[in-house]
């Protein structure tokens, strides 16, 4: 279902590569404000779902819309409202977090680079790693200066791919605290795309399960967690991938 009031909308997104299906016919609506979670094994469609609302692929079929702008028609438009990370992107290992977050800040139009990078700097207790050269830090400590390149611009909508996948359990928690609480003060809105269920039913306001790039099933972890009588979403999720491997054509390619 899609909604004048979402964020971020997938309509019937659809994407293939060399034949093979890899997102199949997605649609969702993302409410401003709240966060979405993608949530699948790995190779179930996420990251290139992201790719399509980012605008940076094209979708065979289907519309993806960010903050009421086409992407692929007006992508440039919404992108000035939004970012996106991945500890699977690298920021240039010989420039420092600041000559990094400097770049950054310069594409990204913001007015008072300097300022900005400071203040993001003690948000996320990174004061001590500005001049680092980020090739020199632990996976831990880029991930939190990736998220800093994110918080830039002020985004409305963050896309983040896996943000935990890096970080020790101290770590983890405190940047999932550090995400909800960015969302409220600022009323952003979050598209967060993990494997880790847990992760995901503390942090989402509602989630849509891929399975081999189909959408199998979508709503609020309570409900969905009361609809099939479990305790924990993850449960809830290997009950609905087992139940779709069973149906004919279960087996599919995904991606």
């Amino acid at each position: 279902m899609t909604s004048a009031a979402a964020a971020v909308e997938a309509r019937d997104l659809s994407k293939e590569f060399d034949g093979r299906t890899v997102v199949d016919r997605i649609t969702f609506a993302v409410p401003r404000g709240t966060t979405f979670g993608l949530l699948g094994a790995n190779g179930a469609g996420k990251t290139t779902t992201i790719l399509m609302l980012l605008g940076l692929l094209r979708p065979d079929r289907g519309e993806a819309r960010v903050l009421g702008h086409d992407m692929e028609r007006d992508r440039f438009r919404a992108l000035q409202r939004a970012n996106f990370s991945s500890p699977y992107v690298s920021l240039p290992n010989r420039l420092t977090a600041r000559q990094n977050l400097t770049v950054y800040g310069r594409l990204y139009g913001v007015s008072d680079v300097r300022r900005r990078i400071e203040y993001i700097a003690r948000e996320l207790r990174i004061e001590d790693l500005l001049d680092r050269p980020v090739g020199k830090m632990s996976a831990g400590q880029k991930t939190r200066v990736g998220i800093g390149k994110v918080l830039l611009n002020q985004p409305e909508v963050l896309f983040l791919d896996e943000p935990t996948a890096s970080l020790s359990p101290e770590s983890a928690a405190w940047l999932r605290a550090f995400l909800g609480s960015y969302r409220d003060r600022t009323g952003a809105t979050v598209v967060l795309a993990s494997h880790n269920m847990p992760e995901v039913e503390a942090m989402c306001d509602s989630v849509a399960f891929l399975q081999q790039g189909r959408l199998l099933e979508q709503g609020t972890p309570g409900d969905l967690i009361r609809r099939h009588g479990m305790r924990t979403l993850e449960q809830v999720f290997l009950e609905v991938a087992d139940a779709a491997a069973d149906r004919p054509g279960g087996s599919g390619s995904g991606g």
